[in-house]
């Protein structure tokens, strides 16, 4: 039977089932294997970021928005909403298939919001001589 999240070893679980997914996936898989070079290490971290969100135990320290960043600019600006749909639909299932209860519920919604976040951060990166006014060809914060 089912359970809900409740230490670093679900969440690890959790961290392992998921990625082992996101590998072997046609779209993500090239992505995420080509930045990616020490697996293990990876996982950790993801599970220290995960088991700060969930078990609200503080062990993560990093910036994931600059991480997505650098990791969009590896790929000149060609990670889309796409991809990150992909993998929202990965999480849930996975989280669907090996968990039940609050802390999945959290999970997803957490994953939701990151993702939303991280893929605007992305995408305003992306171009640091914007435009502030798409209808005006004005490049200055003092257009207005």
């Amino acid at each position: 039977m089912k359970s809900d999240i409740r230490s670093r070893d679900d969440v690890y679980l959790l961290i392992t089932s998921f990625y082992s997914k996101i590998r072997e996936e046609p779209t993500l898989g090239p992505l995420f294997n080509h930045v990616i070079q020490d697996w293990d290490a990876h996982l950790e971290r993801l599970t220290d970021f995960w088991e700060t969100n969930l078990l609200f135990v503080a062990k993560y320290k990093g910036n994931p928005i600059k991480v997505h960043q650098e990791v969009d600019q590896v790929f000149k600006g060609t990670i889309t909403e796409k991809h990150f749909g992909i993998w929202l639909n990965i999480w849930i299932e996975t989280l669907d298939k090996l968990f039940f209860g609050e802390k999945v519920e959290l999970a997803k919604r957490r994953a939701r919001k990151m993702s939303t976040h991280l893929f605007i951060k992305m995408f305003e990166s992306r171009n640091s001589n914007k435009t502030i006014c798409p209808f005006l060809n004005e490049k200055s914060k003092n257009a207005f």
